[in-house]
């Protein structure tokens, strides 16, 4: 069984040979430390979209300049209702810590709010599976396909559109019109949900990046919830397997998560990084699959805590089933050399399957 088939089986509920490692995409460069893992069995979680948008009546326009030593992106989009922009900022030094900063959101003002739902109510959607197939066809049994889907308006509205402080605003003094919003939102999106419920792939990451300290219990319940609810149901049907990306804090809604559609969940981080062990999210959530985060701080301790704690991940995995040991996020440059090998010795040691319970 190889690295791809191996993750293949763990979304389809199967218990395998052994806990995999695997990157959430290409996240480290090509180089020989690399090729060495994943000789070793080191999997890959790559991601490719099976739709395409395309917009008849609103006209785009991107430039790129440098200031301050910094690289500067402006994005203008005209809508017939009105001009909207955004400004981001790229940070650099190497791939594995590569980002960049939104400096402008598209929100700036309530007049914004008829620019931005007519650039959602102009938008169409079509697939794109030849694009997806192509892609799995070049990578071959190096990598395994997931693709993705909208997630909460609300939270595009929170994060995408006006950022926490101008949505603290409009949500108290004019909430009618931010419910306007997600109303377009919801509604224009939702022929995304058959394209990808007709698609070539599997496995279906729905958003995520949900975080209690914002979005609190009330608005997840009366959001999130009944946006997996209706997705779910969509994709189901079509025989996917619908998951989100869940690595914040977590705890204040385990229940809520337990009883929801989903199958699986992209980069839930344990502690200490969190407010729930692996152990907890396990009993929480039986049956659904867990590509977690190996815990961000960890990587910066020396190997015997990296493998200290991969260790405890393998013991509150028990027995083993439906479950991978993921990097979803950046790694320092100078530290996934040593992290990921120790992570992978000591799944070598202690990582087949099944695992005795604790």
């Amino acid at each position: 069984m190889n690295s791809r088939q191996r993750l293949e089986a763990i979304f389809a509920g199967e218990m395998v040979d052994r806990i995999p490692f695997s990157l959430k995409g290409w996240r480290i460069p090509q180089c020989q430390a690399e090729l060495e893992l994943r000789s070793r069995g080191m999997a890959v979680l790559d991601s490719h979209p099976v739709y395409a948008v395309h917009s008849p009546n609103v006209q785009t326009d991107t430039w790129t300049y440098a200031e301050g030593g910094a690289a500067y992106t402006r994005t203008r989009i005209r809508t017939p209702a009105g001009e909207l922009s955004t400004l981001s900022r790229s940070g650099g030094g190497s791939r594995t810590e590569s980002t960049s900063w939104r400096v402008e959101l598209l929100f700036k003002r309530p007049e914004d709010y008829k620019a931005i739902e007519a650039m959602y109510e102009d938008r169409i959607y079509v697939p794109t599976y030849e694009s997806f197939l192509r892609a799995e066809q070049q990578v071959g049994e190096v990598a395994y396909f997931k693709t993705g889907a909208p997630g909460s308006p609300l939270h595009d509205i929170i994060y995408g559109i006006m950022g926490i402080d101008a949505f603290a605003v409009e949500w108290s003094e004019r909430r009618d019109a931010v419910l306007h919003l997600h109303e377009v939102i919801a509604r224009t999106q939702r022929p995304i949900y058959e394209i990808v419920a007709r698609g070539p792939a599997k496995v279906v990451q729905c958003g995520g990046n949900y975080s209690p300290q914002v979005l609190g219990k009330e608005r997840f319940i009366e959001y999130v919830l009944p946006h997996w609810e209706e997705i779910g149901a969509v994709l189901h049907a079509g025989g996917k397997l619908l998951g989100c990306h869940l690595d914040a804090d977590n705890a204040l809604w385990a229940k809520q998560i337990g009883a929801s559609p989903l199958d699986w969940i992209e980069a839930f981080t344990p502690a200490p990084d969190t407010d729930m062990t692996l152990a907890q999210a396990r009993q929480a959530w039986p049956g659904k699959v867990l590509y977690i985060n190996f815990p961000s701080s960890v990587h910066l301790a020396g190997p015997e805590r990296i493998a200290a704690t991969t260790r405890q991940l393998v013991r509150e995995s028990a027995p083993g089933d439906r479950f991978v040991i993921g990097i979803t996020e950046n790694v320092p440059e100078h530290r996934w050399r040593e992290s990921f090998r120790v992570i992978m010795d000591t799944l070598d040691e202690c990582g087949r399957l099944p695992v005795a319970e604790a």
